[in-house]
């Protein structure tokens, strides 16, 4: 017996399912954005990437302790 013959996976050797109808889109396309709305957009994202989000205080007991 070969290498090959002990190493295959079994379960992939049976083809992938179709893909679901649903994934599929119909109907209009999207809008492209405006450049005002690409503006704010990056502005937005810029913004965002800058600030820190504060942090939730920690409690001081443990799980333990409050028991």
């Amino acid at each position: 017996m070969s290498s090959t013959d002990r190493d295959v996976d079994h379960a992939l050797a049976y083809p992938e399912p179709p893909a679901s109808p649903l994934w599929h889109r119909h109907g209009p396309k999207a809008r492209p954005l405006t450049p005002a709305q690409q503006r704010r957009n990056r502005e937005l994202l810029d913004i965002a990437q800058r600030t820190t989000r504060p942090r939730a205080p920690r409690p001081t007991e443990t799980l333990a302790e409050a028991s």
